[in-house]
């Protein structure tokens, strides 16, 4: 008798736990994703069978064909390509670095063309060096201290910085505007420390530009890698004099027609507001480019896929967008926004993943600070997936140009601690991506989107109000 009332008690004072229908719903969201995910399978055919997928190049070609052919599998209402003219840069044979302590004494150095660099002359360049921190040092410096040599910039990343994205953003002027502005002091080239806060044995590329410097005047433009920065920091302080010698073969092309790779499932009560999800196809060719942006891809298709199998119906019209030439033109995001614009579509929210398959953390969010408070409101929702950040920041580059009034921007934050040990890098490949890491970021988009389309935005009209 004893032991049922003890059994009673308890079942009475024991709180009853039911799961909402939010939490059931994002549970089946993750558990999918996590069971019968299609993300990885998808980037190892991305990185695996097509490889680096430069802007304009063949392989981009083929990444749009094939991620098309998958998005046609999945049963989305509408499935369709969009022209958008791109750059086509090409690399040529690999380059080849040195430094000179003494006549016929070189170290090799591993280098890499900046993306949008012009080639050095045919037998390559050599010259003296002069090491500076940054562009602010080319002043200091003026004409008679740079004029015929080699500008090496070597401003590391800060390691302090526990964003990683902020320790980028604090050197990566001297990348892209590092030549334009030395050959306005008669620099022959420059040399760039490779944005990255490991020291290895990768030169990491990237855009890079010269602005409105005549032609004629335009300087060869590498990186090398951190160790080679390193060494040839050393080697300058004890030997001032040494010459740095670098070839590569670069050119710029005419554009070509390339295309923006586009799915969509139609809203059932509000089919005119319309979800963007996506990130960008195209990389550079160092690598195979899983992280940068394979992994974005393969997540925004999945996040279709995932709501489709959990038998979710969108109120809104949800659109998984493929972007074309993120990395050295933008030509993809904004060929999107200026067709979007022209046809007079009603976006409502957009969600971009460019920062790297590594495990989720969050999300930066680009809206007011209503919206803002909204999505930071459904913490506890996310909080059983260990998804904690919820900040107002930056989205993604591609989404950008759709930033309208009352519009919410979002982009996925995974942890940043790896992400520049690959970013632009030879080493940007497909077993460097966990798969239970990518699932678990295409699942987190999902439920955002989910969220955000049962609940709608917080219209701008009412926050004037």
């Amino acid at each position: 008798m004893r032991t049922v009332l003890i059994l009673t008690f308890l079942l009475v004072s024991t709180p009853f736990f039911s799961q909402t229908e939010d939490e059931k719903q994002i549970k089946a969201i993750y558990d999918e994703a996590l069971t019968n995910g299609k993300a990885y399978d998808w980037l190892n055919y991305l990185s695996n069978q097509i490889g680096g997928r430069l802007s304009g190049s063949v392989q981009a070609q083929h990444a749009v064909e094939y991620t098309k052919a998958q998005l046609d599998s999945l049963g989305l209402d509408k499935v369709w390509l969009q022209p958008v003219m791109v750059p086509k840069w090409v690399r040529g044979v690999p380059e080849f670095a040195y430094f000179e302590t003494k006549p016929g004494l070189t170290t090799n150095v591993p280098i890499c063309a900046l993306g949008g660099s012009v080639a050095t002359p045919a037998g390559g360049l050599k010259a003296s060096v002069v090491e500076v921190q940054g562009i602010e040092d080319l002043e200091k410096l003026g004409r008679e201290g740079i004029e015929g040599k080699i500008v090496f910039y070597n401003r590391p990343m800060d390691p302090t910085l526990i964003n990683t994205f902020s320790a980028y953003s604090g050197c990566v002027d001297q990348r892209y505007s590092g030549a334009a502005e030395a050959a306005k002091y008669g620099a022959l080239g420059t040399i760039v420390r490779s944005m990255n806060l490991r020291l290895d044995d990768y030169p990491h590329t990237g855009s890079m530009g010269y602005g409105d410097t005549p032609v004629n005047q335009r300087i060869p433009a590498a990186a090398i890698s951190t160790n080679g920065a390193e060494l040839l920091s050393t080697t300058l302080k004890l030997n001032p004099e040494a010459k740095f010698y670098f070839k590569q073969n670069c050119k710029q092309l005419e554009d070509v027609q390339s295309y923006n790779v586009i799915g969509e499932i139609t809203g059932s009560t509000y089919p005119n507001e319309i979800m963007v999800v996506g990130g960008h196809l195209d990389s550079w060719d160092l690598g195979d480019g899983s992280h940068d942006d394979g992994a974005g891809c393969v997540q925004s298709m999945d996040v279709l896929r995932l709501l489709k199998e959990t038998g979710y119906k969108p109120k809104r019209t949800l659109r998984v967008v493929l972007f074309m030439n993120e990395e050295n033109g933008m030509r993809g995001g904004n060929k999107y926004a200026e067709v979007a614009r022209n046809r007079n579509e009603q976006h409502v929210f957009a969600l971009e993943s460019d920062s790297g398959g590594f495990t989720p953390r969050g999300f930066s969010i680009d809206a007011s600070a209503e919206n803002v408070k909204q999505i930071q409101g459904w913490r506890d929702l996310f909080e059983p997936y260990l998804i904690h950040m919820f900040y107002e920041g930056g989205s993604g580059a591609d989404i950008g140009p759709l930033k309208e009034d009352g519009m919410v921007l979002a982009g996925l934050r995974p942890d940043t601690q790896r992400y520049f040990d690959h970013h632009h890098a030879e080493n940007d490949t497909f077993e460097h991506v966990n798969k239970r890491e990518l699932e678990l970021g295409a699942a987190t988009m999902a439920s955002l989107v989910y969220l955000i389309d049962k609940y709608g935005t917080v219209p701008t009209n009412k926050i004037k109000g």
